[in-house]
């Protein structure tokens, strides 16, 4: 059984540690300084920080910090060998004496074994386990060794938490302080539980009324940030159903009194509308908490078939987060005086909304800069009232989080009529060689990777022609931008290469089918319901969701791997005139994606994991994400035919440790959870979960234990929450 040991042990351990260290290790401790801390500090700027702020501190809170908050774009990512080297590198560069209980001896022994048992707490801090969205915990307790003995540690349920039990809960849980922080119900309450056993330590509920039902959107929530104050006192941060921003105390989930109004910040004062339309905003997505600033986006009513080409606008907002007091405001659709409105042709930039950040967002620390992954304008599948490329709609946009001043921006997509807006937290990583690069993944399938301080491409991308559309009072631009590398991690575009042959019957039935669909390479136009051309829509790869979708993706930064789960999905984009429903001229219609003998149409497999080498853009490997589901096993339309394992179109949540890649199959997949090797994908285990992974998973250590949790789902009962460690 693995030994626990309190804070107060560690302290002891790790002092000891310390100073057993002989001047030998000094030098492996100036090259990881040379290494990972030089770009941002001198060896004489380190000590000069020593010496204002560490003094009569101890050494073992100068470890904890460092190895919690350095390298700043992915903290804990070091061994904690690297990390005691390069603390006794600074320590002896500041040629500091530390007295009373923290002076120790340099002839006192230790036994080496001893150190290997030194677990510290690991916190999974926020939704992507840190700012820069990495998905990374720096953990090696669970290994290609041991991972097979995984199991329950405890489980926490849902169904008590309404006003009616929530089946699918994907709230990203986040440990703090040995607090796992979730929403939980339709009416987002946020609910404290502890890390080790699963209790629960409190419960919050926001009381909104006739907020509430009127909300966009009704559910538990993506999940919840974390903001840490230098005084000790820390705070949940939530944004309600009702669109409220919240902050709680992070031990008792009471309002803070000193924040915004008794704890709230009304979120809907302030927003750009255009219309009287109805207030059809919200946000799922957990804010982003940057120093002392909480960014907060929104997110919309689907836009496939809305009411009106005119609707609020997406901004984005900085508030400080111990006041609520509001800092900026960032205007993702520009104002008559602001750059980018003549990209929106006849003025229509004064009454299309939308162009929102619904899904999480990412940092930089030391830069200063927020990156907001920007979604389309209004409406998904037609812009016939908005000509033009739309900025700063499908744009990747990097902001001054202090002043909310654009740095600088790229748009993805020109005049976004796929509902392929960026869905995911962009990636912040470095690279060999020093590369600082921040890397989003797209519906679409492609991961556009920049120099992160300017906005450069780190490979070329391309404006290349497109197909245009002949949809009455449709605008589309001649060309899209592609990048060279990496290469795409999706199927792009419908051929009849494309869709199932297995058998002759099965082969005539899709061409059948075809004669009612248009077939086009990516980026080709949704077109009408009963064309001239005898056609009901055109089919697309990839499918509206994706592709990538807000579940995002895991990068290793021991290796540079990037991990992208995906869907491999026909879409249907059909548009109908129904002015009863809308006053835009063509909405999205109804019709789902056509099958033939209840099989998709698309080759498998239907649901990947790819592994891309960020330092050269090109795959390392790519594996299905899912065993054949049964119904297709059983289809007696494949009788005879022998098919490789197609994995499953739903959207797999994902997580990267020092030693292995962690993979669920989402919600309405399998109840299982592999373990993969990271450089080959092969699986490693296979661990049983009383049902399926629906929030993306998490891990960290708390008492000597590395934990990994999740919500799952049957897609019957209530949700839950599971742990799973190593059993003793």
């Amino acid at each position: 059984m693995m030994q626990k040991y309190s804070q107060r042990s560690y302290i002891n351990s790790l002092l000891v540690l310390l100073l057993f260290l002989s001047s030998e290790l000094t030098a492996g401790g100036e090259q990881v300084f040379g290494a990972q801390c030089a770009r941002c500090h001198t060896s004489k700027n380190m000590t000069d920080i020593i010496r204002d702020k560490w003094l009569n501190r101890s050494i073992s809170e100068f470890f904890l910090v460092n190895k919690n908050t350095m390298p700043g774009e992915s903290p804990g990512s070091l061994t904690d060998q690297e990390y005691v080297d390069v603390v006794q590198f600074m320590l002896n560069q500041a040629e500091i004496e530390f007295k009373d209980e923290f002076f120790l001896t340099s002839d006192q022994k230790i036994n080496p074994k001893e150190t290997q048992e030194i677990l510290l707490d690991v916190e999974w801090q926020n939704f992507g386990g840190n700012l820069s969205a990495q998905r990374y915990a720096p953990l090696n307790d669970i290994n290609s060794e041991n991972v097979s003995k995984l199991d329950i540690a405890w489980r926490w349920k849902a169904e008590n938490f309404g006003p009616t039990a929530e089946i699918r809960n994907v709230s990203m849980p986040i440990m703090r302080s040995g607090k796992i922080f979730i929403g939980a119900g339709a009416t987002r309450n946020i609910v404290a539980i502890d890390a080790e056993t699963g209790q629960t330590l409190w419960m919050w509920r926001p009381n909104e009324g006739e907020r509430f039902e009127g909300a966009a959107r009704k559910d538990s929530g993506k999940g919840v940030s974390y903001y840490e104050h230098e005084d000790g006192s820390n705070a949940v941060i939530v944004v309600t159903p009702g669109y409220y921003l919240v902050s709680l105390d992070a031990e008792t989930g009471i309002p803070n009194r000193d924040f915004g109004e008794d704890g709230w910040v009304d979120l809907t004062k302030g927003l750009r509308r255009a219309s009287n339309r109805e207030l059809d905003v919200g946000l799922t997505s957990p804010a982003l908490v940057v120093g002392d600033v909480i960014v907060v986006g929104s997110a919309h009513d689907v836009s496939f078939r809305p009411p009106s080409k005119a609707n609020v606008k997406g901004d984005v907002r900085g508030f400080d987060a111990r006041s609520g007091e509001l800092l900026w405001t960032f205007h993702t659709i520009p104002e008559p005086d602001e750059d980018g409105y003549d990209t929106w042709f006849n003025d229509s930039a004064l009454y299309t909304g939308n162009a929102g950040v619904w899904a999480p967002m990412s940092a930089d620390v030391k830069a200063g800069l927020v990156f907001l992954p920007v979604e389309s304008a209004t409406g998904d599948q037609y812009g016939g009232d908005r000509h033009g490329d739309n900025l700063c709609a499908n744009c990747l946009i990097a902001l001054d989080v202090k002043t909310g001043k654009m740095q600088w921006f790229y748009q993805l997509i020109h005049h976004d009529i796929w509902d392929w807006d960026n869905p995911s937290a962009p990636i912040v990583a470095d690279l060999a060689g020093g590369k600082k690069i921040v890397a989003q993944i797209t519906k679409q399938g492609f991961v556009y990777v920049f120099n992160r301080l300017n906005g450069e491409p780190v490979w070329p991308i391309n404006e290349q022609k497109v197909p245009q559309t002949d949809v009455p009072g449709e605008w589309t631009s001649l060309t899209q931008p592609i990048p060279s590398l990496p290469l795409p991690f999706e199927r792009q575009g419908v051929t009849l290469s494309d869709l199932i042959d297995y058998t002759p019957e099965i082969r005539a039935a899709v061409q059948q089918l075809l004669n009612k669909y248009r077939l086009g390479p990516l980026f080709t136009p949704p077109s009408i319901m009963g064309a001239s051309d005898g056609t009901d829509g055109t089919l697309s790869l990839p499918f509206a969701t994706g592709g990538a979708n807000w579940e995002g993706s895991a990068f290793d930064p021991q290796s540079g791997l990037l991990f992208v789960p995906s869907q491999t999905r026909v879409g249907l984009m059909q548009l109908v005139n129904e002015p009863e429903v809308s006053d835009i001229k063509y909405i999205s219609g109804t019709t789902p994606p056509p099958s033939v003998f209840g099989i998709p149409l698309a080759k498998p497999p239907w649901g990947r994991i790819t592994a891309i080498d960020l330092n050269t853009g090109q795959h390392k490997w790519v594996i299905a994400n899912g065993d054949t589901p049964k119904i297709i096993q059983d289809n007696l339309a494949l009788k005879g035919v022998n098919l490789p394992r197609t994995g499953k179109h739903t959207r797999s949540g994902i997580l990267v440790t020092k030693t292995l890649l962690f993979a669920g199959e989402g919600y309405g997949g399998d109840p299982v959870f592999r373990a993969h090797d990271k450089f080959t994908g092969e699986i490693i285990a296979e661990i049983n979960l009383p049902a399926s992974q629906a929030s993306p998973p998490s891990s960290y250590r708390y008492k000597g234990k590395q934990y990994i949790v999740m919500t799952v789902s049957n897609g019957k009962l209530p949700a839950e929450l599971i742990a799973l460690t190593l059993s003793d």
